[in-house]
C-alpha cells in the first residue's frame, strides 16, 4: 500500500508539502503541485478522506435532501450541484426525503446530524423548525434551494411574482375566464412553492377584478407531473358551462398533462384554450408551451457556491455577492416569460359565450 511518504520521496518534496499539494490547503507552487500530483498518479496513491478529515475537521462531503429524483427540475438541479461539488473536490451524499414519518426523522436525527457531512442543501423541501435546528445545532451550514427552511438562508426564484406575471400574460391577451392548476398541498406551508404560485395567480386575478372560473372555484390541485396535470385538467375542463378559456399551470409537467386532456376533449390549444406553464422544462419548446423559465442547473451551482462560501471556500460560480462575500440570499434567482404557441387571445366564440 502506498503512503504520502512514497509520493513525497518520488516528487522530491517533504511529506507536508506533498500533503498540501494534494489537499489544496496551504501554498504550494504550481510546478510543485503538478509534480506531486503526477507522482501520486504514477504510484496509484489515493489520499484517505478519513485521515484528511482528522486534520482539517472537514469530510469534503455535502448532504443533499430532495423529495424526488425522477422529476426534471430536481434532476437538473442535482446535475448542477454534482458538477460544482466535483470541481471543488467535494462528494455529494443524496437523501430522498419522505413527506413525513420515521424514515424522514432518521435522515435528520442520524444520517445528517451524526454522520460526517460538512453542510446540507435542501432542494424543494418544506423543512420544519426542528429539522433545521438539528442541523444547525451540530454546527453545520444548511441552505434551502426553493421550499421552506425556517431560520436558514434560502435561494429561490420569486415564485409569487413569476406566477403573477404568467397570469397577467393571459389577462393581457384578453382572457377573463382563467383557472389555475395548482401544485398539490398548497395549504401545507405558506411559503411553499405551490402556495406561492397559487398566491401569485390570486394576486393577478384580484388586481384585474376577475374571479377564477371552473370546477372547485377555478383552482384544482394536481401532482406536479404530466399524469397529475392530465387528471386534474379533465376535472377542470369536463363541464362546458364552467370551462375556462385559459389555464395557468403550476409546472410545465402539469401543463403538458393539461394539453393532453384538452386534446382528448376535442379542445384546440390555443384556439379554444390557452395554457401557461412554469419551469422552462427541456420539452417546453417541443410542446410549444408558453412558460415561466427558470434555470435549475444554474440554481444547483449557486446553492453549492453558497454552501462553499459559508464553509469559507469558493467555487467561482457565485450569484452576485453581498459586501461580506456571501451570496445575496434576498435577491431572487432569474426567471423570464417565454411566449410560445400555447397562448393567444380568446376566440370570438368564447367572448360571445361570456
Amino acid at each position: 500500500m502506498t503512503a504520502i511518504s512514497d509520493v513525497a520521496r518520488l516528487a522530491g518534496v517533504s511529506k507536508s508539502t506533498a500533503s498540501r499539494a494534494l489537499s489544496g490547503r496551504g501554498y504550494v507552487s504550481e510546478a510543485t503541485r503538478r509534480r506531486v500530483v503526477e507522482a501520486a498518479a504514477d504510484i496509484g496513491y489515493i489520499a484517505s478522506p478519513n485521515a484528511a478529515s482528522l486534520v482539517t475537521g472537514r469530510t469534503k462531503n455535502v448532504g443533499v435532501v430532495i423529495p424526488f429524483v425522477n422529476r426534471w427540475f430536481f434532476g437538473e438541479a442535482l446535475e448542477g450541484m454534482e458538477r460544482t461539488l466535483l470541481s471543488a473536490n467535494y462528494d455529494l451524499t443524496l437523501y430522498n426525503l419522505a413527506i413525513a414519518g420515521p424514515e424522514r426523522d432518521r435522515v435528520f436525527d442520524f444520517f445528517l446530524a451524526r454522520k460526517r457531512v460538512d453542510a446540507v442543501i435542501a432542494v424543494g423541501v418544506d423543512l420544519t423548525d426542528r429539522e433545521v435546528e438539528v442541523i444547525q445545532g451540530r454546527g453545520k451550514p444548511i441552505i434551502a434551494l426553493g421550499g421552506t427552511c425556517p431560520g436558514a438562508p434560502r435561494l429561490a426564484v420569486d415564485d409569487r411574482g413569476a406566477a403573477r406575471l404568467a397570469t397577467e400574460h393571459l389577462i393581457d391577451l384578453g382572457h377573463e375566464r382563467i383557472a389555475h392548476l395548482a401544485g398539490a398541498g398548497t395549504g401545507s406551508a405558506a411559503r411553499s412553492v405551490q402556495a406561492l404560485r397559487r398566491a401569485g395567480f390570486a394576486d393577478a386575478m384580484r388586481e384585474a377584478d376577475l374571479s377564477p372560473v371552473g370546477e372547485s372555484d377555478g383552482i384544482v390541485e394536481a401532482e406536479m407531473t404530466l399524469p397529475g396535470g392530465y387528471v386534474a385538467a379533465l376535472q377542470l375542463l369536463g363541464h362546458p358551462a364552467t370551462r375556462p378559456t385559459a389555464i395557468f399551470a403550476a409546472s410545465d409537467e402539469i401543463a403538458f398533462g393539461a394539453m393532453r386532456a384538452a386534446e382528448r376533449l376535442g379542445l384546440s390549444v390555443p384556439g379554444a384554450l390557452s395554457i401557461v406553464g412554469f419551469d422552462g422544462h427541456e420539452h417546453a419548446e417541443l410542446f410549444g408551451l408558453t412558460t415561466i423559465e427558470q434555470f435549475p442547473r444554474a440554481q444547483g451551482r449557486y446553492a453549492v457556491d453558497a454552501v462553499m462560501r459559508l464553509l469559507g471556500e469558493t467555487t467561482g460560480d457565485a450569484d452576485p455577492l453581498t459586501p461580506d462575500g456571501l451570496p445575496d440570499f434576498d435577491r431572487p434567482l432569474e426567471t423570464r416569460l417565454i411566449v410560445r404557441s400555447s397562448t393567444t387571445a380568446p376566440s370570438t366564440k368564447s367572448l360571445v359565450a361570456r
